[in-house]
């Protein structure tokens, strides 16, 4: 089962992210990743396996994680093999994306952001979302109206944790 923990803090919060992941490890997932604002870059690492793996990815360049905003994920695969291209957090543009649950029209949502010239690299519906905020955050530059936008148009049971790099008072969003 998909778990999501988010956090905001003064300090760096890799490791509140991580330590919240641990605590989650009971549900049984496939992957494991995290995604923290820091220098007004979107800093990611995805592993395949349990926690522990991403804690030792983490651990080669903790610097690099060094964020006060960031969501982290585990997966149990709805979409797409156990594969770090499939784990979350997803990536568009300036903005992450985790996701627990199910976008049940999200292939002929993919269609469609295909021909817009959107590329995919992972087989999940998780990164269709993240597409889907990033096309309409280009016509609707506030993040907020951009997820309220989507959610009509994705149909299923899901729950969203979304940061954006240029909202950052008000980045850390859950769906």
């Amino acid at each position: 089962m998909c778990g999501i923990v988010g956090a905001v803090a003064e300090r760096n919060i890799a490791n509140i992210l991580l330590e919240g992941l641990k605590r989650l490890e009971y549900r049984g997932y496939d992957s494991a990743g995290l995604t923290v604002i820091r220098d007004g870059e979107l800093h990611r690492e995805r592993q395949v396996g349990k926690v522990q793996a991403l804690v030792n990815a983490v651990a080669i360049n903790p610097e690099f994680f060094d964020g006060h905003i960031g969501i982290a994920h585990t997966r149990w695969a709805t979409h797409g093999e156990p594969a770090q291209r499939n784990a979350h957090p997803h990536v568009s543009g300036k903005i992450a994306v985790v996701h627990n649950g199910i976008v049940e029209n999200y292939a002929e949502l993919k269609e469609e952001l295909i021909a817009k010239g959107y590329v995919f690299t992972s087989q999940t519906d998780t990164e269709v979302v993240a597409h889907l905020i990033h096309d309409i955050y280009k016509k609707t530059p506030d993040l907020l109206e951009a997820v309220r936008t989507i959610i009509p148009l994705l149909h299923g049971a899901f729950a969203l944790g979304i940061v954006h790099v240029d909202c950052l008072m008000s980045s850390l969003l859950y769906v």
